[in-house]
């Protein structure tokens, strides 16, 4: 049986999943679905088409499915959708989809959202994923697995975010960050890679050696870069961690591919494909 405070608004329409506690102020809109489990702590809004997976455990002030930050959107009824396992701490937003951008925003299981942390609409983010304090997606954005984005970053709409890859602090991300990379600077740029992330998910010392190999040439080699890519492509069969760097880059879409900056005095080098 779910427990709801007295003082919490609960439209009509709206599901309560079993288990769930609601908390005093809380805000609940008729075509949300709250899943088993759940907990809002207090003054918790939540509003549209707006599915929240089991379990999970929301803060005093989070706003959750409220219309997207776009001039063209006309109250269409687009999603949100959280998965399970969710923190979500206080002042978190998270905006529903637009038509243009596909209708849905969708948050995977298990992540950790810090306190006034942001995603935009139309933005796919992954599992396991950690936001600190403030950090922010645009519209659009693609976020793999067990990424980390630190306080104070702000990542630019359409931008896709490999899974594992680490953005710092006061970052802002313009460009494709690769699977397992690094990024950090007031206009980021490609650090290395998140040698610490891969130990922790089982990375042994052979294979990291292998990943790095692949990274140092493609990234610091001498030639042009897509030569460099043609040339280093049949690595991938020897490691999927590589696979999953060439398939990403391959898959680019309007954002260029986030580069490393070899020389601070030097601009870094444009690929083909960068815009």
């Amino acid at each position: 049986m779910s427990k709801i405070d007295p003082t919490a608004r609960i439209e009509d329409g709206a599901t309560i999943g079993d288990g769930a506690v609601v908390g005093p102020y809380c805000t609940i809109g008729p075509n949300v679905t709250i899943g088993p489990g759940c907990v809002l702590k207090s003054h918790v809004n939540i509003a549209g088409h707006t599915s929240i997976g089991a379990n999970c455990k929301i803060f005093p002030f989070a706003s959750l499915g409220e219309a997207p930050q776009d001039l063209g959107y006309k109250d269409e009824p687009t999603t949100l959708t959280v998965g399970e396992g969710c923190t979500i701490r206080e002042s978190v937003t998270m905006n529903r989809g637009t038509v243009k951008g596909g209708g849905k925003t969708v948050v995977g299981a298990r992540g950790f959202f810090m306190a006034y942390s942001h995603v935009g609409h139309d933005c796919i983010v992954g599992n396991d994923v950690i936001f600190a304090n403030s950090g922010t997606l645009g519209g659009h954005c693609e976020i793999g697995d067990f990424v980390y984005i630190g306080g104070l970053a702000a990542v630019h709409q359409f931008v896709r975010i490999g899974p594992q890859a680490m953005i710092a602090g006061v970052s802002g991300v313009r460009g494709d960050l690769i699977p397992f990379g690094m990024a950090s600077g007031q206009h980021a740029f490609l650090e290395g890679l998140n040698i610490i992330g891969m130990r922790r998910r089982g990375f042994t010392a052979s294979r990291l050696q292998t990943v790095r190999d692949f990274y140092q040439r493609l990234f610091h080699g001498s030639g042009v870069f897509a030569d460099r890519l043609e040339a280093l492509r049949p690595m991938g069969d020897s490691d999927p961690a590589i696979a999953d760097m060439v398939k990403f880059i391959d898959e680019g879409k309007k954002r260029a591919l986030m580069m490393a900056h070899n020389n601070p005095n030097k601009p870094t080098e444009r690929s083909k494909f960068e815009a």
